[in-house]
């Protein structure tokens, strides 16, 4: 099948701007990306050749020659057969973050990467912390403790005795892959002797037996932010495990689970509760002095002929808005009139007269229920 034009794969106009042109191989890359595809061969292909054209488009030299020449323009200009991926490499976790191993399984590769960078990230780690209501509500902080990964004292994280030191990987030559061919592709792995560092380690220290890193318990005291909710987390940068290798340290996330409370209950920034009144304030109406969620009075008014269920509010006595500390929402007080199971033959006296006054009918007929909406 006769090879299609590189601007037509990539659906922009020829002489497109450069952020035209990888924001079009973006879009194309994430529709047929291998993860989200897996199985479909023509998925694969249009992958493939997506990128070989924005190998192509996004080098300003191939470009100017593609748009001179077409195809003979391009044709060695790698030094060899085959197309760099390196510029897309590159590129690629530019757009998307580290997806180097689409890259080795596809295209062999854009190399090696050196430096700090390459290194792998220590491991993120989990804490989970449960609070009690009011800390949630109103913030706090709590001192923690865990285990997590250190670079070892010993070596200093080098993984080596002292006078010791790293050697090329035999294996892959400091690659730290192995490549073995699968039909078209070229299908690379972490090498099994040196696990993808590129090098080992000749006389391993004692302490850590050479991963350079060793377990220590930490404590620290964890900032929790006032109206946060169950299932949020907290982002500590770098009290994560440190790197086997010298790379970065990874975080610690802590997961909030907020412990319900005796009396309320929280929709976002509003609280629910129950008040009880008795028949004659739900009837002739009263002034109740409510606890708010910090202790204070607040001063609730029970208008005259309250219905069992009504519900009052009060406003501003909610939970404060997270990162937004000086705004609150609002206290819902759901009302529950009160019948006594018992009565003294006084009281009973008092409501047989009411009932008499009231005219009660001994055949009610059902409430509309348009009424109750």
């Amino acid at each position: 099948m006769a090879k299609r034009d590189y601007y037509e794969v990539l659906g922009v106009p020829k002489g497109a701007p450069a952020d035209e042109i990888k924001k079009a191989y973006r879009k194309l890359a994430i529709k047929y990306h291998p993860d989200k595809n897996q199985g479909n061969a023509e998925a694969e292909e249009k992958f493939k050749e997506g990128t070989e054209a924005y190998e192509v488009l996004s080098d300003p030299k191939k470009k100017q020659a593609y748009d001179q020449f077409g195809f003979a323009g391009v044709e060695g200009m790698n030094g060899g057969g085959g197309h760099d991926y390196t510029n897309v490499y590159r590129d690629f976790e530019d757009i998307f973050g580290d997806f180097g191993g689409i890259f080795d399984s596809f295209f062999g590769g854009g190399g090696r990467r050196s430096g700090r960078s390459s290194q792998p990230r220590g491991s993120d780690l989990r804490y989970n912390l449960n609070i009690p209501f009011k800390d949630a509500v109103f913030g706090t902080k709590v001192q923690i403790s865990y285990n997590r990964h250190v670079a070892c004292s010993s070596c200093n994280g080098s993984g080596a005795e002292s006078g010791g030191g790293r050697k090329m990987c035999p294996t892959c030559g400091g690659s730290g892959q192995v490549r073995r061919s699968s039909g078209f592709f070229s299908i690379a792995s972490a090498c099994p002797t040196c696990n993808g560092d590129g090098y080992v380690i000749e006389n391993p220290c004692r302490i850590c037996r050479g991963t350079g890193v060793t377990q220590k318990s930490q404590k620290i005291k964890v900032t929790i932010p006032p109206g946060i909710e169950s299932g949020k987390r907290i982002n500590i940068p770098g009290q994560g495990n440190a790197s086997p290798n010298g790379g970065l340290t990874g975080d610690l996330y802590v997961y909030i689970t907020v412990e319900p409370h005796k009396y309320f209950e929280r929709d976002g920034a509003d609280i629910y509760c129950v008040i009880p009144v008795t028949m004659t304030q739900a009837a002739l109406g009263s002034e109740l002095m409510i606890t708010t969620l910090d202790g204070r009075k607040a001063k609730l008014k029970i208008p005259g002929g309250t219905q069992n269920d009504k519900i009052l509010r009060l406003r501003g006595e909610g939970i404060p808005y997270l990162h937004n500390a000086g705004k609150r929402g609002d206290m819902y007080i759901k009302i529950r009139v009160n019948i006594p199971t018992k009565m003294s033959g006084k009281i009973k006296n008092l409501l047989k007269e009411i009932a008499d006054l009231e005219g009660a009918k001994s055949n009610p007929d059902p409430i509309p229920l348009s009424e109750l909406r």
